[in-house]
């Protein structure tokens, strides 16, 4: 049987073909191999030392990565801060005290600036810190197609309504992934991103306070530190096994009626996405594999490239 590293490596020789050609022509693999040779070096080790302070950046960098794509598309709009002027998707009820992980862009963004000024954009030394962050806490890595340029607004309207909630069910699910290009499939794969990090209470109380399909076990433990009223802000493991772990947790606690969102456990509730979870659950390769797949299907939503947006020089706020 093969090796995780071999299957790792496997799956990051087919995805480099794939991206290579790229699901959008504009974006290449090879984008900064001349302007920037550095860059994917100087991305991962600002990474890395994040990661080694605070496991949890890895899952909080992927998420900003995805709630970015779902608004929008892939521009860097979720990095543009409040002014007095101005408010973006940052204070949207998703986001709100809720998204994390901008002063690890910052800190990536100053050491890329270092080497290579004005010429990497921020939307795409996201989609590269969301990659490492994965392939660090153990999972798959791949070839990132670049050439995404930054927006210069954000909409704090489409971040509150075209971001999935954790009470969301299969059908609104599988309706919001669809308007962005994506399947029933990679819906299901990406939401394996939740074998990783942590969550508020707000965001999963109603769950192990109401919903029927949960661990009796499994709801008493979170409510330990989620009570009825009050702590929303209490931190709780999405994968209670394995949280810093890029692994197949997440599809074995559904198994057992332990997700920890109402969005999580409608993948295993007698509906149409059953059997793949069931598949995901026992074969780590074929969920690593599909994963990737829907990341660079995601990352490949509505990039600005060519002349459009711009290369911001603070990824907070606009030149």
């Amino acid at each position: 049987m093969a090796s995780r590293m071999q299957m790792i490596l496997a799956v990051f020789c087919m995805i480099s073909i794939l991206s290579c050609t790229g699901i959008n022509a504009q974006l290449s693999a090879s984008f900064y191999g001349r302007s920037c040779p550095n860059l994917q070096a100087i991305v991962r080790s600002t990474m890395r030392q994040a990661v080694i302070k605070e496991p949890r950046m890895g899952a909080s960098i992927l998420r900003l990565f995805f709630h970015d794509c779902f608004v929008n598309g892939c521009d860097g709009s979720i990095l543009l801060d409040d002014t007095s002027t101005f408010t973006g998707e940052q204070s949207a009820l998703p986001n709100k005290n809720s998204v994390r992980g901008f002063d690890v862009i910052d800190t990536i963004k100053a050491n890329v600036e270092a080497a290579c000024n004005s010429t990497v954009s921020c939307a795409d030394i996201l989609a590269l810190a969301a990659r490492d962050g994965v392939f660090l806490l153990g999972g798959p890595t791949w070839a990132v197609p670049l050439g995404r340029r930054d927006a210069t607004t954000a909409s704090l309207s489409a971040a509150n309504t075209n971001l999935p909630a954790p009470t969301a069910s299969l059908s609104t699910l599988i309706s919001m992934f669809a308007a962005k290009g994506l399947t029933a499939r990679d819906m299901t794969a990406l939401s394996g991103a939740h074998t990783i990090g942590q969550a508020r209470c707000v965001t999963f109380r109603t769950r192990i306070y109401n919903d029927t399909d949960i661990n009796g076990n499994f709801a008493a433990t979170r409510k330990t530190t989620c009570p009825a009223s009050g702590g929303d802000d209490n931190l709780a493991p999405i994968d209670l096994q394995t949280p810093d772990r890029f692994d197949s947790g997440y599809y074995q606690n559904l198994l057992t009626q332990r997700g920890l969102f109402h969005s999580d456990q409608e993948l295993f509730n007698n509906g149409s996405q059953d059997s793949l979870v069931r598949a995901y659950s026992n074969n780590f390769g074929l969920f690593a594999s599909d994963f990737v797949a829907a990341m660079l299907k995601m990352g490949n939503i509505s990039p600005l490239t060519g002349s459009n947006g711009e290369i911001r020089k603070n990824c907070g706020v606009i030149n």
